[in-house]
This record gives C-alpha cells, sequence and structure tokens, in this order.
C-alpha cells in the first residue's frame, strides 16, 4: 500500500510504501489486553500501612477487664482504636503482567492499521528546526495542518524536542519509545519515512 508524504516545501509530493504490518485486522481483545499489561507495569506499588503488630504501643493492656464500663481492650494497637494498626494492610506488590513479545507487537500492528483506515495516520518529512524556538515548531505543524498530533522521528535532536514540549497536545517520540496507549490516545499520528523503516523492523 502507499501513503504520500505530507511535505512543508513545494516540492513534488513522494509516494511511501508500506509494509503488511501496516494492513492488519483490528483486534480489540488483544489491544485491550496490551493496554492493560502497559498500564499494570507502570503502577510503583509501593504502598505500605501497618498492622496492629507493627504500629508503636500495644506493650500493656490498657485498663483493667472489668469494672469499667468500657468495652474489653487487650492493647492500644487494634485496628478498632484510633492510631492503631490496619486490618488489611497494603504491603509493596508487583502489579505487572506478562504479555508474549508476539501479541505485544500484534497489538501494536493492529493498533497503527485501524490508524491507517481511519486517515489518523499520515507521512511527514522530518521537520527542519533551526533553532530551539517553540514558533518554528507551530509554523510546520500549520503547514502540514496539524494541531493536535503524536509525531514519530527516526532522530529526535535538541532543537525538535526543545521547540515542541511547550505545545499542548503534541508529542514528538522516537519509534522505540510508542506503546499501545500513547498511540490510542493521540488524535493523529504523523511518521517520518526513516520513522516509518524502523517501525517495519520493531513490530
Amino acid at each position: 500500500m502507499k501513503i504520500s508524504v505530507v511535505t512543508t516545501s513545494k516540492s513534488k509530493q513522494k509516494d511511501l510504501v508500506l509494509s503488511d504490518s501496516f494492513l492488519k485486522d483490528y483486534n480489540e481483545t488483544l489491544i485491550h489486553q496490551a493496554v492493560t499489561t502497559y498500564l499494570a507495569g507502570m503502577r510503583q506499588g509501593s504502598h505500605k500501612q501497618k498492622n496492629r503488630s507493627e504500629v508503636r504501643g500495644g506493650g500493656r493492656k490498657p485498663y483493667r477487664q472489668k469494672g469499667t464500663g468500657r468495652a474489653r481492650a487487650g492493647t492500644n494497637t487494634s485496628p478498632i482504636w484510633r492510631g492503631g494498626g490496619v486490618t488489611f494492610a497494603a504491603r509493596p506488590r508487583d502489579y505487572s503482567k506478562k504479555i508474549n513479545k508476539k501479541m505485544y507487537k500484534a497489538a501494536l500492528r493492529s493498533i497503527f492499521s485501524e490508524l491507517l483506515r481511519q486517515k489518523k495516520l499520515i507521512a511527514v518529512e522530518h521537520p527542519k528546526i533551526s533553532k530551539p524556538k517553540t514558533k518554528e515548531m507551530i509554523n510546520f505543524l500549520k503547514k502540514i495542518s496539524l494541531d493536535s498530533v503524536l509525531l514519530i522521528v527516526d532522530e529526535l535532536d535538541k532543537n525538535l524536542y526543545l521547540s515542541s514540549r511547550n505545545i499542548p497536545n503534541v508529542d514528538v517520540v522516537m519509534p522505540s519509545q510508542i506503546n499501545p496507549l500513547i498511540l490510542l490516545k493521540a488524535k493523529n499520528v504523523a511518521v517520518t519515512p526513516a520513522a516509518f523503516k524502523v517501525l517495519e523492523n520493531l513490530i
């Protein structure tokens, strides 16, 4: 399949031939599994609470067993006491899930293919940013008629990074940084021809 490369100059438009990796069926179940796995892997899992054996105190019986009119109590670290331990205290844990590499790559191919079908995936020439100026990146986006885009480039230089980081709804990443979540959240995905070649090898 061919896709036209959007250019900012007046030169003749070029066509880019895409591989079969961008012509796959939409597999919602597989994509859901890939996104769930990615989100689970982002969780820190460093939460920690103290149970009744870990809070300070509890060395002696707070008051005598009978004659006070109050409920029996053997320790002030009881979960029903203020300042006591937590009944089912949270413990540090690993939330990450496993997904096979082939399944993960298949999910990415499925997402890219659906973006292409919906005409949300376009090919653009690599932006030429001479200075780290936000205005230069805005002018580039105006020329390709996009205000909200995930731009995938084969090489992320300093000028391009600094020029794009302050623009809302615009993200510039390299092929190695893509994931199912960032692709699904993107309103439009623009890829440079060189980045397309890298993606074909990655997915």
